[in-house]
C-alpha cells in the first residue's frame, strides 16, 4: 500500500537516484524501527543453515550494508548484501542504470561500486539483524584477472566471520574479463584456492561458513555442466544462478533496451530459469541451487523451485512491485513441495 503511493514518486527520478534514495530511506527505518522478523513459512535447511522462509534478496541492492535492519523488516527469509571488492572503488560513470518498465526489466552497468570491504565489515558489526546473511564478493576493477583470486581470499578472510554463507561472483557482466573466471581452467584454480581458504578459516574460527558460487545465465549447456562438475570436484556448497544477461532479445526497440550492461528483471526469467534446469540435472541433487532472476510474483518463485532451485532471491522485482512481492512469494512455497508440482 505505502509503496504504491512512493513508487510515482520514485520512478519520477532517475534510476539511481531513487536506488540511492530508498537504501536511505531503509536505514533510517531500519535505526529508528523495531527489528524486522521473516514472513512466517516451513523453515527449510539449505546448506546446512536454517532458512526461516525459502525468500531472499539478491546482492546489488544494498551493496555495502547499510540498510540490512530495513530490509529485514519486509520478511525476507534470508539477505544477501554487496557486490563488495577489497577496495573502495566508484564504477562506471553515470547514467549507469536504466529502467525499462514497458517489460518489467533493469539495465546496469554499475561495475562493482562500493566502499570495500572493511566499510561492509562495519556496517554489519553495527547492524541487529540476526538471520541468515550472505556476503557476496567480487574483484577490484584494476586487479588483473590472473590475480583475481587474491582479490576474492582478501574479501573472503575479512567476512568469514560475519556472513552466514559467502558467494563468490564471476559473473557481473561490468567489471572488464570477470566472466572468463567461468572457464573451466580459471574456475579451477580459484575454487581450490577459496576451499583451501575456506578450510583454514573454519579451523579458525571454530565454524563452517559455507561458500556458494554465482554463476551468469549467458551459458550453453555444456558449460553448465563444467562449472557443475567443477562446484562437486572443489565440495562448493552452492550455487547461485543466475546473474544478469548481456542477452537483448527480450527488449528489442524498447526505449533503452539497447545500453550496455546486465539485463534483469523479467526478460532474463526464462534464461535464468533455464540455467537452473541444466545445474539441476547436471548436479543431481548434490548441491543446493538459489535460484535468481526475473521473479516477479509467487508463481515465478514456485517456477524456480519446480526448475530444481532449493531457495529464491528477488531483487528487480521489488523495484516493480515493492515489499509485497515479498510476502507474495513466501506464501506461494509455503506449502510447496516436489512432489505437488
Amino acid at each position: 500500500m505505502l509503496y504504491d503511493i512512493a513508487r510515482p514518486l520514485l520512478f519520477s527520478l532517475d534510476a539511481e537516484t531513487a536506488h540511492e534514495f530508498a537504501i536511505h530511506s531503509l536505514k533510517i527505518a531500519g535505526r529508528m524501527l523495531p527489528a524486522g522478523t521473516p514472513e512466517p513459512a516451513e523453515p527449510v535447511e539449505v546448506m546446512g543453515l536454517r532458512f526461516p522462509n525459502r525468500i531472499g534478496l539478491a546482492a546489488g541492492l544494498d551493496k555495502n550494508g547499510e540498510a540490512i535492519d530495513g530490509l529485514a523488516r519486509m520478511g525476507f527469509g534470508f539477505i544477501e548484501i554487496g557486490t563488495i571488492t577489497p577496495r573502495p572503488q566508484p564504477g562506471n560513470p553515470r547514467p549507469r542504470m536504466f529502467r525499462l518498465p514497458e517489460v518489467s526489466g533493469i539495465i546496469n552497468r554499475m561495475g562493482f561500486n562500493n566502499h570495500g570491504v572493511d566499510a561492509l565489515v562495519a556496517n554489519v558489526k553495527a547492524a541487529r539483524f540476526n538471520g541468515v546473511l550472505g556476503i557476496n564478493i567480487g574483484k577490484n576493477f584494476d586487479t588483473p584477472i590472473e590475480k583475481a583470486a587474491d582479490d576474492y581470499l582478501a574479501c573472503l578472510d575479512k567476512v568469514y566471520a560475519l556472513a552466514s554463507y559467502v558467494t563468490v561472483n564471476i559473473s557481473s557482466p561490468n567489471t572488464k574479463n570477470l566472466r572468463q573466471l567461468q572457464g573451466e581452467s580459471e574456475l579451477d584454480d580459484l575454487l581450490g584456492r577459496l576451499k583451501v581458504a575456506q578450510t583454514r578459516l573454519a579451523d579458525t574460527h571454530g565454524r563452517y561458513v559455507p561458500l556458494t558460487l554465482k554463476i551468469a545465465p549467458d551459458l550453453d549447456e555444456a558449460q553448465v555442466i563444467n562449472i557443475a562438475d567443477a562446484l562437486r570436484r572443489h565440495r562448493i556448497d552452492g550455487v547461485i544462478a543466475t546473474n544478469t544477461t548481456i542477452a537483448r532479445d527480450k527488449v528489442q526497440g524498447i526505449r533503452n533496451g539497447d545500453q550496455q550492461g546486465g539485463l534483469s528483471g523479467a526478460p532474463v526469467f526464462e534464461a535464468s530459469t533455464a540455467v537452473v534446469r541444466q545445474l539441476s540435472k547436471a548436479l543431481a541433487g548434490e548441491l543446493p541451487i538459489i535460484a535468481a532472476g526475473g521473479v516477479l510474483d509467487g508463481r515465478g518463485a514456485c517456477a524456480k523451485l519446480d526448475a530444481g532451485a532449493a531457495l529464491v532471491q528477488v531483487y528487480s522485482g521489488l523495484i516493480y512491485r515493492g515489499p509485497c512481492l515479498v510476502r507474495e512469494c513466501v506464501r506461494a512455497t509455503r506449502n510447496w513441495s516436489p512432489s505437488a508440482h
